[in-house]
């Protein structure tokens, strides 16, 4: 039997059923925001379906709709798409019955499998099984390449003359991968070549050049393995700046990668992402949110860098009481704050602009 090959096209449905604009269902959501990957015809959620995916996530339609089934995407596309991408990162990374079940159905369509999950479908005898009938690929994004292939941290990040900006935040799911992917956008967009090195599965997904599902490494290889893309994405690009997207945060009890980015990185500013209408941590009801304050002044603590602003997450907030939190914010820590999705971006950009002033020599293009 011939060994199964990736496919030409690129056009991909997106499953997220029951999770999408959720916190398990940021895969999707991201990949709706964002993908220079694959082209995103539509997303399975049949609580939503009816909407408009770009309308749900951010008031704005981007043509991409929520369907109920998978056979309904299936004839919305008009043909068999190339990928059925799983759109779910739950916090144990594991599939449920009725999730294997559709990506199972996605196979005998001919469909060729993006995962992103901890549990790597290339072992389960099912999975593999079923992709060889029907000739197509399942692709494991999380899993590590072979140990001899891992770097340790080698000091070589002394090397990158660049500013790096880590996006770190106060919970996992908390907008990290989006204000990163929007900062990079709006500081090209003014004439600054700006880079991102991506640390979990979505952005490697969405195409990200430079990046590595860290929360798959043994610990051991994490700060190395940052610093090395770090590495990459400068000798590769020779950008003006490198954004570094974060994951879980510094002081949460379960998502402890931040440590390995501010390590392997050794950024010269971090932006952290907050929300202050989340009031327990996303996956650990048990845990209070931290404030903004005490997540800055840890950051500050454990690395030789500086937090150089806040980017809030408007969940369960007005417009009025995200005006009002960023004002607070700006108050209390005297370092300026917004919000990337409803103001404007150009707050985004001034916000590395006042803190790495040298970057305004490369500017180009006045703001949008």
């Amino acid at each position: 039997m011939p060994i199964p090959m990736l496919p030409v096209g690129s056009t991909a449905i997106v499953y997220c059923e029951a999770q999408f604009g959720e916190q398990d269902g940021k895969t999707a959501n991201g990949l709706v925001r964002h993908s220079e990957k694959y082209e995103i015809l539509s997303v399975i959620d049949s609580r939503h379906a009816g909407a408009d995916a770009g309308d749900f996530l951010d008031g704005t339609a981007n043509g991409i709709p929520i369907l109920s089934s998978l056979a309904e995407a299936i004839a919305h596309a008009g043909k068999v798409p190339d990928y059925l991408i799983c759109g779910v990162a739950p916090a144990d990374g594991l599939l449920s019955d009725a999730q294997r079940v559709v990506l199972l159905d996605g196979i005998a369509h001919g469909m060729h499998i993006i995962n992103g999950l901890h549990e790597f479908l290339n072992d389960d005898a099912e999975f593999v099984a079923a992709a060889l009938l029907s000739g197509v690929t399942i692709t494991d994004v999380r899993r590590p390449k072979d140990k001899k292939d891992l770097h340790l941290f080698s000091g070589r990040i002394f090397d990158v003359t660049c500013p790096r900006i880590a996006v770190l935040g106060t919970d996992g799911a908390i907008g990290k991968r989006t204000t990163a992917t929007l900062l990079v956008q709006a500081l090209n967009d003014r004439g600054i070549h700006a880079v991102m090195v991506g640390t979990g599965q979505t952005t490697i997904i969405q195409g990200g050049r430079y990046g590595v599902a860290l929360d798959a490494l043994v610990p051991q290889f994490c700060s190395g393995e940052v610093e090395n893309q770090v590495v990459a994405a400068f000798e590769g690009e020779n950008p003006d700046i490198i954004i570094v997207e974060g994951q879980g945060a510094l002081s949460h009890p379960a998502y402890l990668t931040s440590a390995h980015i501010l390590r392997g990185s050794r950024p010269a500013g971090v932006i952290v992402q907050h929300a202050p209408g989340r009031r327990v941590l996303g996956d650990f009801p048990m845990m209070p949110m931290p404030d903004v304050a005490s997540e800055v002044a840890l950051i500050e603590a454990f690395a030789d860098t500086r937090v150089i602003g806040v980017t809030v997450n408007h969940e369960h907030l007005t417009d009025a009481q995200i005006t009002a939190a960023i004002d607070e914010i700006e108050l209390d820590l005297g370092v300026p704050a917004t919000d990337p999705l409803t103001r404007p971006l150009s707050n985004l950009v001034d916000m590395v602009l006042q803190a790495f002033p040298e970057l305004s020599k490369a500017l180009t293009q006045s703001p949008a």
